[in-house]
Parts: structure tokens; C-alpha cells; sequence
């Protein structure tokens, strides 16, 4: 009786263990980094995001990106924004974007993502330089 009050007590430390947040992967084991740094100013350019799953370091395809914003905060003109437009990747874990970047500058791109199996929103924050 005794070795089995023991194997139930080492199961249920077993599936505390699983069941705290430690256990549990999450937002934080995922990030986001532009593919590239730069881009020319003017209208209709394209850059991409990676989503790298970080204990891996594998990219993370078929996220569902459902918020973005691209704004000039990085250069104090957090009210100057310009529209994006999703764009096709034929890579895995790459995400492309279309925007019109108004002028040269840092550019600030805002993101949340739903990676699949994970109850939390990725989300991320990347400085795009725009360059004349």
C-alpha cells in the first residue's frame, strides 16, 4: 500500500509540474524579426517578418496575424501611420507586407499573431528604417 500512496503522490507532482506555467510554452518562446532592416521610402514597398519558435529555432508557418500597425514612432510622429496590405510568402514562418513608408525614417511595426496550439497572442515590435 505504501509504494502506491508514492506512485500516486510522484503522478500528481508529475501533472502539477505539467500544469504550472512553467510547463506550458508560450508567448514568450516565439519572437519576431524582419527578414531585412531597410527599405526605400515611397509607396508600394514590400518587406517580411520571420516567426522563429525560439527553443528551436524554427520558423513558424500558418500564424494567423490578425493586428498590425506601421507608425513613425521611433521617430516621435506616433500619429503618422501608413496602411498595410498582407502579401504572399511562399516560404515558411515568412510573413510579407506591403506599405507606403511616406518618408525616410524609423518606422515602427506592431504585430500580434495566434500561433497554432497556443492560448497566447504573440505579439512584437520591430523598427523598419526607411531609406530615400
Amino acid at each position: 500500500m505504501h509504494a502506491k500512496a508514492m506512485l500516486v503522490g510522484a503522478a500528481m507532482a508529475a501533472a502539477a509540474s505539467l500544469a504550472s506555467p512553467a510547463g506550458w510554452a508560450g508567448a514568450k518562446d516565439y519572437r519576431f524579426e524582419l527578414v531585412e532592416q531597410r527599405v526605400k521610402a515611397g509607396d508600394g514597398q514590400t518587406f517580411a517578418v520571420r516567426l522563429v519558435h525560439v527553443p528551436s529555432g524554427k520558423p513558424v508557418p500558418d500564424a494567423v496575424i490578425f493586428q498590425t500597425r506601421l507608425d513613425m514612432s521611433p521617430e516621435n510622429m506616433a500619429t503618422m501611420t501608413a496602411p498595410l496590405t498582407p502579401q504572399p510568402s511562399d516560404q515558411p514562418g515568412i510573413y510579407r507586407f506591403r506599405a507606403d513608408f511616406a518618408m525616410a525614417g524609423g518606422w515602427a511595426f506592431s504585430l500580434a499573431a495566434k500561433v497554432q496550439g497556443e492560448s497566447e497572442t504573440v505579439q512584437g515590435r520591430l523598427t523598419i528604417t526607411a531609406t530615400k
